[in-house]
């Protein structure tokens, strides 16, 4: 297999309506079939809603939650994947066995199997555990994929990790992009009515969601993983009102290289797709790095400094993200 065809779509979710989130990832499923998708990538949490859940006591989150994959979301992703012939993935709250909470992404496969990954780095809910394991599997193509959820995607060990597990291709659902923060140089507000007026003012909204709040400061980072790693990384975000924030979707694909395959700054639900070129992989850069290693002298990356804290405790002291 020289290449497949992936997309990531920008969703624009309906805060806790199962149903609504769904019908919609439905359209775009029929859409990237009839455009020769293989591998579709939704955004983090898209089945349930992402923002409001921080807001949520205990009983709220778990009734918004669902077994995995017994659930009847998943069922239905499993559907349209089998009922289309291609790979999907979308988020959303799973219940674990023992009753955790987790904010977990489904990929499902044509051929009825489902891969989960749960956050390593949950931070949505006090209600809500993150994830102990790394989760690499195959495609029907033979391609081998990572799954990284929005933070997950922030520590470079992560996607370092990931690929050293024979990852050739993340897929990367996010809900990022007009973040408050008190830090001039993380990201920042978008006010809702350039959103509101986007219609009437597009430029005036895409120039936010272009800029540093979403684009600009997203490719301050983002390439650097693909890049260094030698993968592709298939970016969907959530795009548009997100409880009391706007997200600036920009979602994108990039190369081994870190090249921009394909990319949107509209602001509006959307896909983007492109082929991604296996053959780039052997001799990009990363990879031609990663064979220079020496983990003899790595020890110190899995060593606690006494510096760690949990990622709530980060994210929430609005001084960044």
């Amino acid at each position: 297999m020289e290449s497949i065809k992936a997309a990531a779509v920008q969703l624009n979710h309906v805060p806790g309506d199962k149903e609504a989130n769904l019908e919609k990832i439905e359209a775009f499923t029929a859409r990237a079939a009839g455009e020769g998708v293989e591998v579709l990538v939704f955004p983090e949490m898209c089945v349930t809603g992402y923002w409001h859940v921080r807001h949520l006591d205990h009983d709220q989150v778990e009734a918004l939650s669902e077994a995995v994959p017994d659930g009847r979301s998943t069922r239905r992703l499993v559907e349209l994947a089998r009922d289309h012939a291609l790979t999907l993935g979308a988020g959303l709250i799973e219940r674990g066995d023992d009753g955790t909470l987790y904010n977990t992404y489904v990929v499902a496969l044509p051929d009825g199997r489902t891969v989960r990954h749960r956050k390593l780095h949950c931070f949505i809910s006090a209600h809500m555990a993150s994830g102990n394991e790394f989760t690499v599997f195959e495609l029907p193509s033979g391609v081998r994929a990572g799954i990284l959820i929005c933070y997950d995607n922030n520590l470079g060990e992560n996607v370092r990790i990931t690929a050293l597990r024979g990852a050739q291709v993340v897929l990367a659902p996010h809900q990022t992009g007009g973040c408050t923060s008190k830090n001039p140089h993380i990201m920042g507000r978008v006010e809702r009515a350039l959103w509101d007026n986007r219609e009437t003012d597009p430029a005036a909204i895409e120039a936010e969601l272009r800029g540093p709040k979403g684009r600009e400061w997203l490719l301050r980072w983002l390439p650097t993983r693909a890049h260094d790693n030698g993968v592709f990384v298939v970016f969907a975000n959530g795009v548009g009102p997100d409880d009391d924030e706007v997200r600036t979707g920009n979602s994108m694909i990039i190369d081994p290289y870190g090249r921009i395959l394909s990319e949107t700054w509209k602001a509006a639900e959307g896909m983007v797709t492109a082929d991604l070129d296996l053959s780039l992989i052997e001799q990009s850069t990363g990879r031609r790095w990663i064979r220079t290693r020496r983990p003899e002298l790595y020890g110190e990356l899995a060593v606690s400094t006494g510096q760690e804290v949990d990622t709530r405790e980060v994210r929430f002291d609005e001084k960044g993200v």
